[in-house]
């Protein structure tokens, strides 16, 4: 097998059994404005919304995760499942083992299988694009008939794996050739170190149609390569990945420094509907979920929409309270921005007074 293919199911795992979360989000400096008169009938609320021409049920996306390993799949179609019931997106994990080992294809087609009708978004890394090209981009957007393309910044783990690729030179052009290249939307997304204004500007320049912030504050990939790290007795990665545990640019911070003119999905320690409804009215257009939904995706399709649903409906509560009939109004919301996040923002050059609606 593969050393991809062989990682990725050693994420998973840890992700499952371990504690491997970072801080802060900054969402506990967001406060939404209660409304004691709404106005609204709760049950007259309207989640759905529509991203890149399609329609989405809850603005909720089921975050990359996983696949590359056989014992993937049925996780994946738990996932997908989900999705496809639910009306809401996915994307997918990583590709790149599949395309160094086509065997390993079946662990994210499954997605498109069973979500037929959902919003799937294909996953390569900055990395890789210059060893895959163009045809290997393409590959991976055919592998599971995408509605769009995510390319992942993943440098905070690639610099404590003993194996991670740290050259991070030419990517940004290769980003650009790719949005000039494809037939689908190019996003690019963090994987929880977040996302710059300077970033952000760069990205949108090159052609990128959307940002997934990818947030400090949710799973914190030096924290998963701690794990392996101790596992396989290398000293030195483990004291690494524990001093860059909480590295990165908080996930309510940088929804504010993302906002450039494109579409934002705020990923990165999402956990509540609160949380959603905070990053909305902070400018994201959507918002993603891993982490929460990796233990019920290892039992099954139910337990994902379990958990799903239990968001939603805290979502649809906040919107009740705040006096929000649509997203369109959440993300007009009456917020304050308040302690260390309005702190960093103010110092970028940011005025949160812009949020005290």
């Amino acid at each position: 097998m593969k050393q991809t293919s062989r990682r990725k199911i050693e994420h998973l795992r840890i992700c499952a059994e371990e504690d491997i979360e970072s801080s802060p989000t900054g969402f506990e400096d967001v406060t939404l404005i209660h409304n004691a008169l709404p106005e609204i009938s709760k049950d007259e609320i309207d989640l759905s919304t529509t991203f890149f021409g399609k329609r989405f049920n809850a603005p909720i996306m089921i975050a990359p995760m996983t696949g590359g390993h056989p014992d993937t799949k049925a996780v994946n179609a738990a996932l997908g499942g989900a999705a496809e019931m639910l009306g809401i997106g996915i994307g997918v994990g990583s590709q790149r083992a599949a395309i160094e080992d086509p065997k390993q294809e079946d662990s994210f087609r499954i997605v498109r299988d069973v979500a037929p009708n959902a919003f799937v978004c294909a996953n390569v890394g900055a990395p890789q694009l210059r060893e895959y090209g163009i045809d290997g981009v393409e590959k991976a957007i055919e592998m599971v008939d995408a509605d769009a393309l995510s390319i992942h910044l993943n440098f905070l783990q690639e610099a404590i794996q003993p194996e991670g690729d740290v050259d991070a030179r030419g990517c940004l052009d290769g980003i650009k050739e790719i949005c000039r290249s494809v037939n689908v939307p190019v996003m690019v997304k963090e994987t929880g170190a977040g996302i710059s204004r300077e970033t952000a500007t760069a990205l949108k320049r090159v052609g990128v149609s959307a940002i997934d912030v990818g947030g400090l504050g949710g799973t914190s990939w030096a924290g998963v390569e701690v794990y392996r790290a101790r596992a396989e007795g290398d000293a030195l990665a483990e004291h690494i990945g524990k001093m860059f545990w909480n590295w990165g640019i908080p996930t309510a911070i940088s929804i504010v420094e993302s906002s450039v003119g494109v579409p934002i999905i705020a990923t990165g320690g999402v956990r509540t509907g609160v949380d959603t409804a905070k990053c909305l009215a902070l400018g994201a257009s959507l918002c993603g979920v891993a982490l929460p939904l990796v233990a019920p995706a290892l039992k099954g399709k139910k337990e994902v929409i379990d958990k799903l649903n239990i968001m939603i409906e805290e979502l649809k509560v906040t919107m009740f309270l705040t006096g929000c009939r649509s997203i369109h109004d959440i993300q007009k919301a009456r917020i304050c921005v308040t302690g260390t996040t309005r702190e960093i923002l103010e110092q970028r050059g940011h005025n949160p007074k812009r949020f005290a609606r």
